[in-house]
């Protein structure tokens, strides 16, 4: 059972939050919109990038957010293709975080992989315990991080991903959707936690499970 009051699991979200919205501001700032820069987004302090609901629902479902990045597409040279990269950015920084913390997992404490799975990490000094265990944390939950912020429903990254894939006789339809995604959201969080109804622990551990399972090759 993940602790989800543990001090490794809340370094662990501050640091995937912070990079994650930082990522946003940066690859926004990068293609000509100043709107984050402005706004004081471009930074790694997490408390320029704690959404307060987003924070509670880590803590009540297990998935949740950091405030979102305010970004002005009319800045933007192509701003569909590039409100795609911002949104891209996000969850690319996660992916990124996670192959950093599982490469120096297995140079400080390549015998705490055998029991993974589980985040219990044995045997050793108690800092190498503990930082063994914020790095576990930091794999998981940066993968988990992605794959949630992949779903392709509005407000999460995933809708702006696939936005310029949409064609464009369906892009009407599309906006609707877009407009209707936060409840549609809502929804699957209350159905998951009401009536067992594990849609998004399907798809975090699907594609959580498949990166660590690449990451894993590179041991053999």
């Amino acid at each position: 059972m993940l602790d989800i009051l543990s001090p490794p699991f809340l370094i662990s979200i501050l640091v995937a939050l912070s990079v994650h919205e930082w990522a946003h501001a940066y690859a926004a700032t990068k293609l000509g919109d100043p709107t984050p820069y402005n706004e004081g987004r471009l930074t790694l302090n997490p408390i320029a990038h704690l959404d307060p609901i987003g924070t509670l629902m880590f803590f009540l479902v297990r998935f949740g957010w950091g405030k979102p990045v305010n970004v002005n597409p009319r800045y933007f040279s192509h701003p569909i293709r590039d409100n795609a990269i911002v949104a891209l950015a996000g969850p690319f920084s996660n992916l990124v975080l996670a192959a950093l913390s599982f490469l120096i997992l297995v140079v400080w404490n390549p015998t705490s992989l055998s029991s993974v799975s589980s985040s219990m990490v044995t045997g050793g000094g108690s800092v190498s315990v503990f930082v063994a265990e914020v790095l576990i944390q930091m794999t998981f939950l940066n993968l988990s991080l992605m794959a949630f912020n992949l779903l392709p429903i509005a407000p999460l990254d995933g809708s702006k991903i696939i936005a310029p894939f949409i064609p464009s006789r369906y892009q009407w339809d599309y906006e609707r959707f877009l407009q209707i995604g936060p409840m549609v959201l809502l929804g699957i969080l209350i159905a998951e936690r009401a009536f067992n109804f594990p849609i998004l622990v399907y798809w975090v551990n699907m594609i959580a499970n498949a990166f660590f399972n690449i990451f894993s090759l590179f041991l053999n």
